[in-house]
């Protein structure tokens, strides 16, 4: 059985801008339908339906209602895999940060100043990024064009590597 499509199951079209209102509005109506204590007399086999087409709601609803889930999701769909790689612009800064960080490991609480200085750089970046993302969703809802979904899977490529810097860091200055 194919993977459900989520856009689908709303009745929406496959758009990386949704009107998220509209989103919890549909999510509710099929909540109430799909809900399986609406078939509690139902046969076995109806029960089991229901069970599963609500935890294909419930799943569809939290990716959907998400900018960047949403937009994982519609590339996953459309072949574009996330990559491993750091970007290349950031590998020095990178290794900086992790020599950063094995010091402060070992005991040199003097580069907590610095790490919190990294941290709001990789916060500015991420703000950055997001707001290039919001640019990208708009313009390939506008032409839908594989080009546009190979800029927005490095865009979200960048930003889940930020993303994971930013948490290293939070980590290690949390007390």
């Amino acid at each position: 059985m194919d993977a459900p499509d989520y856009f689908h199951f709303f009745g929406l079209d496959a758009r990386l801008s949704l009107d998220l209102a509209d989103l919890e509005n549909r999510f509710h109506r099929l909540s109430r339908q799909l809900h399986p204590d609406r078939h509690a007399r139902a046969t076995p086999a109806q029960r089991e339906r229901s069970l599963e087409a609500s935890a294909i709601l419930n799943d569809a609803y939290r990716t959907l209602r998400d900018p960047v889930a949403r937009a994982e999701y519609l590339l996953k769909r459309q072949g574009f895999e996330q990559s491993k790689q750091a970007p290349a612009e950031l590998l020095d800064e990178v290794f900086e940060l992790n020599l950063t960080l094995e010091e402060l490991r070992a005991g040199d609480a003097s580069l907590r100043p610095q790490l919190d200085a990294a941290r709001e750089r990789f916060l500015a970046l991420l703000k950055g990024i997001d707001a290039g993302l919001e640019r990208l969703f708009t313009a390939y809802d506008h032409f839908p064009a594989p080009a546009a979904l190979g800029e927005i899977r490095a865009a979200l490529n960048r930003r889940k590597y930020i993303s994971n810097l930013v948490q290293q860091v939070e980590s290690e200055l949390a007390p």
